[in-house]
């Protein structure tokens, strides 16, 4: 019985890390370590956005900057809550 509990608890955190994170690079990357975090929210589970993170805006005039969107353990905590009226969260994160 603690072998099967123990295969589940493994193939569910498997299946809920890995593909949740997305980086986009732009010119040479982040040159630094300052970052801007904003928090995108969506309904019907992402498929219709109800906010709008402006990325360009939050680079301000940096030409070497990364992007990354992912969805944070505080995402995760959020959704919890906010998936059975079918509004989820992603947090976009840019690096400069």
């Amino acid at each position: 019985m603690k072998k099967i509990t123990i295969i589940i608890m493994l193939v569910t955190l498997f299946a809920l890390v890995g593909c949740a994170t997305h980086i986009h690079t732009i010119g040479k990357g982040a040159q630094g370590n300052q970052t801007i975090e904003a928090r995108q929210w969506y309904a019907l589970w992402g498929a219709v956005p109800l906010s709008e993170v402006d990325t360009n805006a939050m680079a301000g005039n940096a030409v070497d900057y990364e992007i990354k969107t992912e969805q944070s353990a505080l995402d995760f905590i959020f959704n919890i809550f906010t998936c059975y009226v079918t509004v989820v969260s992603r947090t976009v994160t840019v690096t400069k």
